[in-house]
């Protein structure tokens, strides 16, 4: 049992590492302890207003469940009150994170609350921009799906440079991509 020192200390270790991105390191307190009915250690640690003195490291927690693909931590914090836009400490919020990663789900769950498609990274581009770059150069499974998803709900591909070269990605722009008529 961790005292109550050893208890705040993890916290403030875990709000450092969400303000600094460190997504990946921090997986463990996001996922439900094994075999028990107690929730993520993240979800604990808001009801019990750990984060009230941290907001910008709630903001966060958001952007690192999506980018783990954690959506029930990432669903809880959004009805909770946490900005479905906001964390993007690391320069990309929730939704370009969970985009990038091919977390379908998250994906799905941060357009149910209207997130918004147009939102720039620090490198400039939109979130479908950032699934596109990422299928691409860092394929995982899930981003293709993401970008349809994100192309159903809305996001512009007459805003992408296109074609890429890659033939798959290619084909579902175009399928998206609005007709253009002529003038005479």
């Amino acid at each position: 049992m961790q005292t109550d020192h050893g208890a705040e200390e993890a916290f403030r270790d875990a709000a450092q590492g969400l303000r600094n991105g460190d997504f990946s390191r921090l997986e463990p307190l996001f996922s439900d302890a094994e075999g028990d009915d107690r929730p993520a250690r993240i979800i604990d640690w808001h009801e019990a207003g750990r984060f009230r003195s941290e907001p910008k490291a709630l903001a966060e927690a958001l952007t690192c469940a999506c980018f783990l693909g954690r959506t029930r931590v990432a669903e809880y914090l959004l009805r909770n009150g946490v900005d479905p836009s906001g964390g993007a400490g690391t320069g990309l919020n929730a939704l370009h994170w969970a985009a990038n990663r091919g977390q379908v789900a998250a994906v799905r769950l941060l357009l149910e609350w209207h997130t918004p498609l147009g939102t720039r990274t620090m490198y400039g581009g939109n979130v479908l921009d950032t699934a596109i770059w990422s299928a691409i150069n860092e394929p995982r499974p899930g981003q293709r799906e993401v970008i349809e998803e994100l192309l159903k709900s809305g996001a512009q591909p007459e805003d992408e440079e296109w074609p890429t070269g890659h033939v798959e990605i290619d084909a579902l722009l175009q399928r998206y991509r609005p007709v253009q008529t002529r003038s005479v």
